[in-house]
């Protein structure tokens, strides 16, 4: 099939995977002389009507003529593409290039005529959307920048199709037909566009995947046991809804049941429709199993199998296989490798996965890429002792094992529009297309809390089973861009599930303005340093001594709460001896009712050994409404012989989280006030402004100039002042010293007093090894310095010494950009000097960078306050400084040919500032995939 053709080799990298509106995926490619067959097959299952659309007249049937000429493609002025569903043609698109008056031509012509045909069975699914996207992108690489298409006014849908795209169009009416022109360069609109429907699609798949109306589980053992088995006990244990099949080729033909579940020998053997299939049999076996699942119409797998991509190259070719085969049949995947997937929904209720018992229903999706996490997650959110006490549900589970097609990105599009989800916890230990999850976590917490743990943070690599596109970003670096899009990124799996809990009960805190009370004074004091220590601002801790009755609490927390400069309240507490259950159920009440009287502050409790007060604050059974009572006994989640009875707490009550250490407590109360803040800022993210004296096309000019003399180089220091200046960021002059004599010359250009600078690799930028002498009044002074700098460092050549006029006395900083190719454009700002480097005190944004966040950079890194005047020190021109980062911004984003820049030091004056060193690396940009067409990831 993908053979040469008239002109040019066959262009693999056109072929894409997408996923279509209803949440189906389909296969992009080029067409080619070997798919007449395809074609002609193709066009016969097309309407008349769609056939008369194209055309324009009837159509009953291709020509030979008509074959030859929709299947040779030289795929530059004639290119035709195809979706494909197991093989078979299901739409065409095909683009030709035509000159002044409509003719035929070749480039230099920059203008294409665009026609489309899908089948009628797959009309309404977005594929022509999706093809048009892809076509596009097909002709922007071949230099064609405008379509033209000519539509019949009774063909709305197509009509539909090119007006919704977003793309600079004008229409025309002329001779019955209607001419619709639009230029290909993405917009602002087209990329919203094509955002949203891929949302759509994306979620849609997902939710196929959770919300199925049969299940097959394939490889149920004959005996007890067995992974198979054992998941098809806990979807029918879970009380699943659906139709549930057991399916193992083993089976004996008059078997019609097992464990109370239709038994079948093959998928194929199933009577109706079947939405999810579960795969638990050996690596070997999976693809004859995806091909039944295929061939009879199944939506999705999920695929507990192992054997793949976790146990080296080799099951990495068969993992590749794998999806490769799934999304042929219009199929996705989670897993291999998987744990499995839960849905409590009372409408749904499934459990498909190896957790022996369901987690009871809330308000908690939970994504993890690892099993063994997955497992301690669902144990922790579980259980009532042991960590974090108390009742609270999960809403959804996706454990994606290998992640070889369903990731993270999918599962956040799905909880995005997902009422019955509220707080979403993460655990990664790869992040595959950075741009893109760092752009959907932005709109996901924005809406609600996305809290993320990331496991093998410091390998350097991808585990085994995860293929993904390196970063040479730290992870330091990775965890501020997290922070910068909204996610709350934690360390390990007990924060997240604290900071979950906290963030599923209580309401987001207003400020950082903690009130801390109880019954020990020593606990309290405890948390107060624990806020001090994650930057709260507490309140000196009351102490209503250890003889504290409820009532006490209550009044106390009451007061505490009605309390304006109060944003939280944190109550400790201790046992009361002799009170026992009792005592306890009634401290619950009073603090939830004080808690209730005012909704809008959080309110956390820190115990010791207080399980029956943990259990009492959260008396509710789960953070979501039971499932209905009316519902069949044997249909219900069985529920496990040590789970205390519980009282259910008031309709709209908030359920107080409790902990068992005032550091958790508080850590999770910090992280809530960051993100509230995040949610206060994100409101008005600022804009990025416009500078009249930038001069973007000089830039271009020159950057174009320097890379026609190669591929990638460093700019000379000349060549570096020039393009930086084109962008309103003008360097200090300094001037070369290979000699004393040159250095006296270059003195007396400059004008006393000067700079004497080693710029060795070794010394550059280290002032702290004494590569640099500064304020030279003199000649006789600059060739002392000059002598003493050769005598301890060595030759001039090795030093590289340059004379700089002085600059007005600052704070030395340093701003530099940088295109990862996985995270994007990274612009990043620090004090200069080794102890900056030494403790990694630099921070970071994505780029382009607004106004409030070019304010926010500066004031983010631990050594801020020496910019505003920190022990009596005059403070410094920090608005010239967040000047230069937006325009170092605005350089790298207008041109991607900048892949890096530093200005080293920056020296920040009281007024003004002064760039003394600079560097510029030039090269092709990195390829982006977060503005071409939609496509799944090919891992």
């Amino acid at each position: 099939m993908q053979t040469s053709s008239d002109r040019h080799e066959y262009p693999a990298h056109w072929e894409a995977d997408v996923v279509l509106r209803d949440g189906g995926t389909a296969r992009v490619r080029p067409i080619t002389v070997d798919d007449a067959e395809r074609l002609v097959s193709f066009y016969e299952q097309v309407s008349d009507e769609s056939k008369y659309y194209r055309f324009f007249a009837p159509y009953p049937r291709l020509s030979a003529k008509d074959v030859r000429r929709f299947t040779h493609h030289d795929f530059v002025d004639r290119v035709g593409l195809a979706a494909t569903i197991g093989g078979e043609f299901i739409a065409t698109v095909r683009y030709d290039r035509i000159g002044a008056g409509g003719t035929p031509a070749s480039a230099p012509a920059d203008e294409a005529e665009v026609a489309f045909l899908v089948q009628d069975a797959h009309q309404g699914r977005g594929v022509a959307s999706a093809l048009l996207e892809h076509i596009a992108a097909v002709a922007r690489e071949r230099g064609i920048r405008r379509f033209a298409a000519e539509v019949l006014p009774a063909n709305t849908k197509m009509i539909k199709v090119f007006m919704d795209a977003g793309y600079t169009q004008k229409r025309s009416f002329e001779d019955g037909v209607v001419r619709l022109e639009f230029d290909l360069e993405p917009t602002d609109r087209s990329l919203a566009v094509q955002y949203a429907r891929e949302h759509r699609a994306e979620a849609r798949s997902v939710q196929r995947l959770l919300q199925p109306g049969s299940v097959a589980v394939v490889g149920t053992g004959r005996a007890p046991g067995g992974v198979g088995r054992s998941i098809l006990g806990n979807i029918r244990d879970a009380g699943y809804t659906g139709r549930l099949y057991a399916v193992n080729k083993a089976f004996p033909e008059e078997r019609g049941e097992l464990d109370g579940v239709p038994a079948r020998r093959s998928v194929r053997d199933i009577e109706g429709p079947v939405d999810l299939a579960v795969v638990a049999v050996p690596a070997e076996h999976v693809p004859e199993v995806v091909t039944e699942c295929g061939e009879h119409g199944v939506q999705g797998l999920v695929v507990i199998s192992a054997g793949y991509a976790d146990s080296g190259p080799e099951g990495r070719g068969r993992q590749r296989a794998l999806v490769r085969q799934a999304r042929s049949y219009g199929m996705r995947i989670i897993g291999p490798n998987a744990f499995g997937i839960i849905n409590t929904s009372p409408q749904v209720r499934l459990n498909a996965s190896l957790a022996p018992e369901t987690p009871r229903p809330g308000r908690i999706g939970l994504f993890a890429q690892s099993g063994a996490i997955g497992i301690a997650l669902l144990s922790r959110l579980h259980r009532r002792g042991g960590g974090v006490t108390g009742v609270t549900g999960v809403s959804t589970f996706v454990s994606s094992g290998n992640r070889a097609d369903v990731s993270g990105n999918d599962v956040l599009q799905y909880w995005y529009d997902d009422p019955e989800t509220d707080v979403a916890l993460m655990y990664l230990e790869s992040i595959g297309n950075p741009r893109k999850f760092t752009r959907l976590a932005r709109r996901t917490a924005a809406a609600k809390p996305l809290v993320v743990v990331q496991g093998a943070r410091h390998g350097g690599v991808a585990p085994q089973g995860h293929a993904v596109q390196a970063t040479r970003l730290p992870h330091a670096t990775v965890s501020a861009l997290l922070r910068q899009a909204g996610v709350i990124r934690v360390d390990t799996i007990t924060d997240l599930v604290d900071a979950g809990l906290l963030l599923a009960r209580q309401p987001l805190p207003p400020g950082p303005r903690v009130a801390i009370l109880g019954n020990s004074e020593s606990l309290g004091l405890l948390t107060y340093d624990a806020c001090l220590s994650e930057g709260l601002r507490p309140h000196p801790p009351l102490d209503l001594t250890t003889a504290a009755s409820a009532d006490d609490f209550h009044a106390a927390l009451s007061r505490a709460l009605a309390d304006a400069t109060c944003d939280a309240v944190v109550v400790t507490a201790i046992p009361t001896v002799g009170e026992g259950s009792a005592g306890d159920a009634a401290l619950a009440e009073a603090l939830r009712s004080a808690a209730a009287a005012v909704p809008a502050k959080p309110v956390l409790v820190v115990h010791v050994e207080l399980g029956g007060l943990a259990e009492a604050l959260s008396a509710a059974a789960s953070t979501a409404p039971q499932a209905a009572s009316g519902a069949p006994e044997e249909s219900r989640p069985t529920a496990p012989a040590q789970r205390p009875p519980t009282v259910r707490a008031p309709e709209g009550t908030h359920l107080i989280p409790a902990y068992p250490a005032a550091e958790r407590a508080v850590r999770a109360l910090a992280h809530a006030v960051s993100y509230a803040q995040w949610r206060r800022d994100a409101a008005d993210p600022g804009k990025v402004p416009e500078y009249e004296d930038i001069d973007e096309r000089g830039a271009a000019e020159l950057i174009g100039g320097h890379l026609a003399r190669g591929q990638g180089l460093t700019l000379g220091a000349q060549e570096t002042c020039e393009l930086l200046g084109r962008y309103g960021v003008h360097v200090h002059h300094a001037l070369p010293a290979p000699t004393p004599d040159d250095a006296v010359a270059a003195a007396r250009t400059l004008g006393y007093p000067v700079a004497l600078k080693a710029t060795a690799p070794h010394l550059r930028h280290r002032a702290d090894l004494g590569g640099v002498r500064l304020d030279l009044p003199d000649e006789e002074q600059l060739r002392r310095a000059y002598a003493e700098l050769t005598e301890l460092f060595g030759k001039p050549e090795e030093l590289r010494p340059v004379v700089q006029g002085m600059a007005p006395r600052g704070v030395d900083t340093v701003v530099r950009a940088v295109i990862d190719p996985a995270a994007g454009a990274v612009l990043s700002f620090g004090l200069a000097g080794a102890a900056t480097q030494l403790l990694g005190d630099m921070a970071h944004r994505l780029i382009p960078v607004t106004d409030r966040e070019a304010t926010s950079l500066v004031r983010s890194i631990r050594t801020a306050p020496l910019l505003f005047g920190w022990r009596g020190s005059a403070p410094v021109d920090t608005a010239a400084l967040e000047e230069v980062l937006l325009r170092v911004s605005r350089l790298v984003d207008d041109h991607p040919e900048v892949v890096a820049v530093t200005l080293e030091p920056v020296v920040v004056a009281q007024r003004g500032l002064s760039v003394l060193s600079a560097s510029v690396r030039l090269a092709p940009p990195p390829a982006r995939d977060d503005l071409g067409p939609r496509t799944l990831p090919a891992y």
